[in-house]
């Protein structure tokens, strides 16, 4: 066996090169993790803005609130006294605050949109007795209770005949006296007073004390003195009806009804039954009043009355969509912190809900800067909403189904007897509406 020879030499492996030191100058930035991304932060709250009040159109609201409604539904209002609080415009929003029950209406809490040349009586201090707009649950449902049964849709449709008799006695005495005529004096206020008067039990001939207490409280230019006073001559005079009311068994009327409840006080009824009487024809006579002046101006809408082509429970809730006489709107204060269209409402922040800028809102209403009387427009909210709805709406609405028709077939010519232009307007009034309408035919 041969040996095996020596094994052939293998290559002998090199030592490793030391790697290049790094080209510092040309190496790549390092790559670090990407900064978190900023919080978002809110939207700045919107400067505040003074409530607009100049009309340029008898029958638009200030233009300055469609533009702010567009902006949003919710802007910060600067009050006359200073204080920041919230201006509503938007349908949607409007809705909300008068449903939700956090938003308080309690007069001590609310603050005038609109400068005063004093206090106003029903702001700043607790509510008059009876005066349930200005208070919340349970003081408010009890007191509303009392007077739901009155104003029923069945009980108004019970007054129609009266109402129709009224409308036709002063249509009648419009036609004796000949034209022209001043359709405020002659018709728009004389008629629901006498309706409210005889709903009440109010005499009709004490009306020109009631109507003058009446038109100094809801002016804007009466002084803190002039309103306080009106104010206790219109109680001292309703008290006085209810303590007669006590006494008689032969009075009759809803205070006589009221004054028979023993659970509510002599101060409670005057209070209740000078709401009902000063709101319960203002707010109608202004109605009827712009709402005529509205169909003068607009005669291919007034065409579609007369003619039949729509009928007259549609034309009132156009014009009072359209129209929506309560003009400086509601005011509400939240009870607490409470988160609206994107906005946090602190609690004891003033709100006005601005009842003609809701009801020109374009997404409820289309087009709704015309007067469109075949349009569908119920859900207006020319009387509120929620549980402050007026309680005298079917009142005010059968008067002015009623009116209307019957005003323009007894004078198919009716018109203005001086140029629109010349009518004098009501914007110094809380309810917007004309103080004249000089009318021939």
């Amino acid at each position: 066996m041969t040996a095996p020879g020596p094994a052939p030499d293998l290559p002998r492996p090199r030592p490793a090169r030391p790697p290049d030191p790094p080209d510092l100058a040309h190496a790549p930035e390092p790559r670090c993790p990407p900064d978190p991304p900023e919080p978002r932060r809110p939207p700045d709250p919107p400067e505040p803005r003074e409530l607009p009040v100049r009309r340029t159109a008898p029958f638009d609201p200030p233009p300055e609130l469609a533009a702010l409604r567009e902006e949003s539904p919710l802007t910060r209002l600067r009050y006359p006294d200073g204080h920041l609080g919230w201006l509503v415009t938007g349908y949607a929003t409007a809705r909300a605050v008068l449903a939700d029950p956090r938003f308080s209406a309690r007069s001590e809490f609310k603050r005038v949109p609109v400068a005063r040349p004093g206090t106003d009586p029903f702001y700043g201090a607790p509510a008059l007795p009876g005066w349930l707009v200005d208070m919340d649950a349970p003081e408010h449902t009890r007191l509303r209770r009392r007077l739901a049964g009155a104003f029923t849709a069945h009980r108004m449709r019970s007054l129609e005949p009266r109402i129709s008799a009224i409308v036709d006695r002063h249509l009648t005495a419009m036609a004796r006296r000949g034209a022209p005529a001043d359709l405020v004096a002659d018709f728009a206020l004389p008629v629901p007073s006498l309706v409210i008067c005889e709903l009440l039990g109010v005499p009709y001939e004490d009306r020109a004390d009631f109507q003058r207490h009446s038109a100094t409280l809801f002016s804007l230019d009466a002084s803190a003195d002039q309103a306080a006073s009106a104010m206790r001559e219109l109680d001292a005079y309703l008290t006085d009806l209810v303590l007669r009311g006590r006494r008689s068994a032969a009075a009759e009327g809803l205070l006589a009804d009221l004054a028979g409840d023993a659970d509510l006080t002599v101060g409670e009824i005057a209070g209740l039954g000078a709401l009902l009487l000063s709101a319960g024809h203002e707010t109608t006579a202004g109605s009827l009043s712009l709402g005529v002046f509205a169909l003068l101006c607009h005669p291919a809408q007034l065409d579609r009355l007369t003619s039949g082509a729509v009928p007259p429970e549609a034309v009132v809730e156009e014009l009072l969509r359209y129209l929506t006489i309560f003009q400086f709107g509601v005011p509400r204060t939240p009870s607490q912190d409470v988160t609206l269209a994107g906005r946090t409402l602190r609690a004891g922040e003033s709100v006005t809900v601005c009842l003609p800028a809701a009801n020109r809102d374009p997404g409820r209403f289309p087009d709704p800067d015309r007067l469109d009387v075949g349009r569908r427009a119920t859900g207006h909210l020319a009387f509120g909403h929620g549980v402050h709805q007026c309680i005298g709406q079917n009142l005010a609405r059968a008067e002015m189904r009623i009116a209307f028709p019957a005003l323009f077939a007894r004078f198919p010519g009716l018109r203005p007897a001086v140029p629109p232009a010349e009518v004098p307007l009501g914007g110094d009034m809380g309810f917007y509406g004309v103080h004249r309408l000089p009318v021939t035919w």
